[in-house]
Order: C-alpha cells, then sequence, then structure tokens
C-alpha cells in the first residue's frame, strides 16, 4: 500500500478515548549492520505505560501494544527498509505498518487521541511520484518512481543499427534507414509515455539521455508532455536503478526548491487580491473545514508553525472541538514532537488531516522564512465563499 493510501485510511481514524501510539523509526543499520531501534521502542513504550496505573485500562491497553509492535519488528521488518513506522490502539483494534525504503531522520513516539500523521504526509512531499525516461535510439527505459524506489519499469525495444563502411549513395540511403528506425523508436516511446502518465497520474518526468538522442526526443513529445519535463541528465539508458533514483530525485528536489516560493508567492497574491488565498492557521484551518483548500502549504519544520490565535469561535470551534480539546492522555513524545508546542502539534496533525479528507494536495515548503510571517500555513483555495 503506498504512502497515500495509508495516510487516506489513518486520517479516516476518528478521536479515541484511549491512547494511540504513533511511532517513527530510523531503520538505518549502524556500522556493524544492525539496526538501532529496538532499544528506544522498549525503553520510551514502557516508560509511557509507567505513567498509568498499574490495573488501569490504558496501562493494560499500551502493555498490548509494546508486545505487537516488539513482535512485528522482531519479525517482519524488510531488510530494505530504512523507515518505519507504526500506528497502535488495541482499544480500537489498529495496527498499521508502513515500511520506507527512505530513511526517517530521528525516531520518534507520540501518544495521542488520534494518529500524528505530519511525518508521514511530510515523507510522501519529500519523495514524489514521477517518471523517468532514459531514451536511447534503439532501447529505452521508462521508470515510474515513487517514495524513493522504483515502482514500475518498461523498456521499448527499437531495431539495433550500427555503422557501415560504404560510401557514397549507399551510405546515404542506409543513413536515411537508421534515422527512419531511430523515429519510429522514439515515436513509441513517446506513445508509451503518453498512456503511462495518464494511467498512473504522473504530472512531472524527468529525462536522461545523450546528445543525438535527446534533441530527437524534444521534437517528438507533445505539448503537454514537453511541459511535464522537470530536467535532463546525462544519464545511460542502462543506468543502475540506484543511479536513477540518486540523480532523478535530486532533480525533483531542485525543482521543488525553486517552485515552493512561486507556490506561496500565488497563494500570498490570493490573499492580497481578496481572492482565492488564505494565509495563517486559523483562516486556513476555517477553509479546511469548509472543503475550499485545494493547495495546503504548510511549513516543513513544527517549531515554526503557529497555534491558533486565541479561542476561535462560531463554526470553527464547532468544526473544530475534536482537534482543539485536551488530548485524552499525556502526548509525551521524543523526536521533534518533544520540541514543539502539543497544541501546535495537533494542530499540524489537523491540518493534515483534513487536507487528506477534503482532496487537498499538501504542499511542504523547506524554507521555512517563506510562510514565516503567516505562520507556517497558508493556502490556495477552490473557490470563495
Amino acid at each position: 500500500m503506498s504512502i497515500a493510501d495509508q495516510l487516506e485510511r489513518l486520517a479516516a481514524v476518528d478521536p479515541s478515548p484511549y491512547p494511540i501510539v504513533s511511532l517513527y523509526l530510523n531503520a538505518q543499520p549502524n556500522e556493524h549492520g544492525r539496526d538501532q531501534y529496538q532499544s528506544f521502542v522498549r525503553k520510551e513504550l514502557k516508560a509511557r505505560a509507567a505513567t498509568y496505573p498499574p490495573r488501569s485500562s490504558e496501562r493494560g491497553m499500551l502493555d498490548r501494544d509494546l508486545e505487537r509492535i516488539t513482535t512485528f519488528l522482531d519479525a517482519n521488518v524488510q531488510p530494505s527498509a530504512n523507515g518505519v513506522a507504526i500506528f497502535a490502539c488495541d482499544a480500537a483494534n489498529l495496527f498499521e505498518t508502513v515500511q520506507l525504503d527512505m530513511p526517517i531522520a530521528e525516531h520518534a513516539l507520540y501518544i495521542g487521541d488520534q494518529p500524528h500523521l505530519y511525518p508521514l504526509a511530510r515523507l510522501a512531499s519529500q519523495y514524489p511520484r514521477y517518471a523517468a525516461v532514459l531514451a536511447d535510439t534503439h532501447r529505452t527505459r521508462i521508470l515510474v518512481l515513487a517514495e524513493g524506489r522504483v515502482q514500475t519499469e518498461r523498456a521499448i525495444e527499437g531495431v539495433k543499427t550500427r555503422r557501415t563502411s560504404q560510401g557514397g549513395w549507399s551510405q546515404a540511403r542506409y543513413q536515411r534507414h537508421v534515422e527512419n528506425y531511430h523515429l519510429q523508436h522514439i515515436k513509441e516511446v513517446v506513445a508509451t509515455l503518453e498512456k503511462l502518465v495518464q494511467a498512473e497520474g504522473i504530472t512531472s518526468i524527468v529525462v536522461a539521455g545523450d546528445e543525438n538522442v535527446l534533441p530527437l526526443l524534444r521534437e517528438q513529445l507533445t505539448k503537454p508532455l514537453a511541459a511535464m519535463v522537470v530536467d535532463e541528465l546525462p544519464l545511460a539508458a542502462d543506468a543502475a536503478r540506484a543511479d536513477v533514483v540518486r540523480e532523478t530525485l535530486a532533480a525533483m528536489r531542485a525543482l521543488d526548491s525553486q517552485t515552493d516560493r512561486e507556490v506561496v508567492e500565488r497563494a500570498i497574491g490570493a490573499y492580497r487580491a481578496g481572492g482565492l488565498g488564505v494565509v495563517g492557521p486559523d483562516a486556513t484551518l476555517l477553509a479546511l473545514t469548509n472543503g475550499q483548500v485545494d493547495e495546503l502549504l504548510i511549513t516543513a519544520s513544527l517549531a515554526r508553525i503557529d497555534n491558533l490565535h486565541g479561542t476561535p469561535s462560531g463554526d470553527l470551534a464547532l468544526a473544530n472541538d475534536a482537534a482543539l480539546a485536551e488530548p485524552a492522555i499525556d502526548p509525551a513524545a521524543a523526536g521533534e514532537t518533544a520540541s514543539a508546542d502539543m497544541g501546535v502539534v495537533r494542530l499540524a496533525d489537523e491540518l493534515v488531516r483534513k487536507g487528506q479528507q477534503t482532496g487537498a494536495r499538501i504542499h511542504f515548503i523547506e524554507d521555512a522564512s517563506l510562510l514565516e510571517p503567516y505562520g507556517g500555513v497558508a493556502a490556495t483555495l477552490r473557490y470563495r465563499t
């Protein structure tokens, strides 16, 4: 199941009067090739469980959650996983696991009345879905990448040509045949790419190849496909998958850093014009509650998000009563959450949750200074009220 699918499932979990565990683990091995998270899990979960009376229902639930989490980590973590997220609640029969090829920066544990989704949503934003075209004149590979790895791969085979030592008219005629073969191959590549983009919902493409094939590919791309091209890279058609992931992801992140300023300026401009834009946590949460938000912009650091200003009133208070109420249990946490105001943690989760529930695109802004004047949150809107 993709991160997007799991986010959607977890966003639908109702607030619980019983503890919900959200656990994020960096599963990268140490210098001896061993995992480094088991001691953290046992120590932190036992410490949290110990804050409840020994025979309380909450204590029993957390003890059972710890046992189930430990069993899973002992037996079910894939060797390739560099990050693991687990969401558990014994009372709600909730046990969702996410295993990731990409690393989670640091271990973190949150216990509250809903799943802590902000870190998972940020990971989804950092590792987007896109296509890579590794072009050659006779064999081209098209790869769909998401979550930091290759999801699918297609190879398009053309006619393999070779040089000839003939001269004169024979050489010219042979060269025309070769060029026709190359052209037909690239046309087939473009037709395949068109179908793949539509079927997979791709919006960004990275192309790679040498100086002979890239001009031909540019000529044959349709305008919609050409508009999706993010970058051109000097990768060979037979490049290893690991190299493709590394180089194309770097290109996607470079694009993201360039577009962060553009999307923020677009939202701020729409807000200034009194149109389809809002800024600040209060107005953005209200717009999400109303289902107005097209794209949610949220800073990529919890510490740079402002809490709601004052006491919400009217519809905002009613719509977000569950989100803003006191937690069912002590939400102490490790990792970034430990240094963040718990009201901000709950607000960030509510923004992500409502964005997921209403189909808003969620865009994390890595440069915190861009949204700092607006409390770390802004949005573009589908319509005005």
